[in-house]
């Protein structure tokens, strides 16, 4: 944590900033590692604090010991005013981005006085992009724990049980493993609603010749995981095939051939050609992947207009998908890493194509 509050340093001089606040949970959380509800991380060049309320006072001192934690009365506004004076700052940054028009007006510049209030963009976000060794090893661990709810749930579906139900088991899988909770909602979509790229679980029932896509991850450490797997329920039909294939071709080709300094726009051509190239361009309406982290969604994005550069050290997803209104879709997920010479899957979940 001390190496990131350095870096937060250089930026601050780099910006002529005497200082920055951070509010945002996720970056609030890298830089400090505490996990309550409210607090602010303010960095100067001489001092990094966390300012939270009595209810996590403790908890920030156990998450966060090299932050000097400071406790704020019923006026924030207060406490952070004082603390500015104390360190003498003058301009300070705020997470443009994150921060309301009211706060930034009504309260930031209305109740501290004598100080300029300088938008910032990415600030921290920047350096989130590159994943340390640490990092790596969180992210590893909840890609695992999905990836062995994954295996889990093959044993447990079966004909006739409601989407919902498929959810609320691979839920209570994860937790019961150690997982806070999922990544986010978890996506079971079964023969026609196949075609919903985010088709949540529903109360419609799964019937056997179904293809069912899973997309779900666990959030564990702070860090969360993220990953498809589209399977045949019972059996399958040439053209389930044909089209899993295809998903499968795209995909394997997108791990294969991207490399360092390719753009989002051309890792995600990649996989589009080959989906394109046999017919089914129109039916892939989503990028081919999005970073991922402390956040689901996070820099760099691959798709047809990305100009993120990728770079050794970024995390992002590989995922194509061919969706079929009124038949239904096939979608394929990995988690990669950007290496020095092309990316490594930290995705272990078998991928041939599975009748369960």
């Amino acid at each position: 944590m001390e190496k990131r509050i350095e870096k937060l340093r250089k930026e601050l001089a780099k910006q002529d900033l005497d200082g920055v606040i951070i509010n945002h949970p996720s970056n609030r959380f890298y830089l400090s590692g505490f996990t309550g509800s409210a607090g602010t991380v303010m960095v100067t060049p001489a001092s990094a604090m966390l300012i939270t309320d009595f209810r996590y006072t403790e908890q920030a001192q156990e998450q966060a010991p090299h932050l000097e934690v400071i406790e704020h009365d019923l006026k924030k506004m207060d406490t952070l005013g004082e603390l500015i004076l104390r360190e003498k700052a003058k301009r300070i940054g705020f997470e443009a981005d994150f921060e309301t028009f009211s706060t930034v007006e009504q309260q930031l510049k209305e109740k501290i006085e004598n100080v300029e209030w300088v938008p910032t963009q990415n600030f921290v976000e920047k350096f989130r992009n590159y994943k340390s060794p640490e990092e790596l090893e969180y992210l590893q661990k909840a890609v695992d724990l999905a990836d062995l709810a994954l295996e889990h749930i093959c044993g447990f579906i079966k004909p006739g049980m409601k989407e919902r139900d498929v959810a609320l088991e691979l839920e209570f899988f994860m937790r019961k493993k150690g997982a806070k909770g999922s990544s986010f909602e978890i996506i079971v979509a079964s023969g026609p609603r196949g075609s919903l790229p985010h088709g949540i679980a529903s109360d419609k029932e799964i019937k056997e010749g179904d293809l069912v896509v899973i997309d779900m991850g666990a959030r564990l450490n702070g860090y969360a995981s993220d990953v498809t797997r589209t399977f045949a329920i019972g059996k399958a039909g040439e053209k389930e095939k044909e089209i899993y294939n295809t998903v499968l071709e795209a995909q394997l080709a997108a791990i294969e051939g991207i490399k360092p300094g390719m753009s989002g726009q051309e890792a995600d051509k990649l996989s589009r050609d080959i989906i394109s190239q046999k017919g089914y361009g129109n039916n892939f309406g989503h990028g081919l992947g999005h970073g991922i982290g402390i956040d689901v969604h996070e820099s760099p994005r691959l798709s047809p207009i990305s100009e993120n550069t990728l770079e050794k050290g970024m995390v992002f997803t590989i995922e194509p998908g061919i969706y079929l209104p009124g038949w239904g879709g096939v979608r394929i997920e990995d988690i990669v890493v950007m290496e020095d010479d092309g990316v490594r899957s930290l995705t272990r979940a078998q991928k041939e194509f599975k009748i369960i």
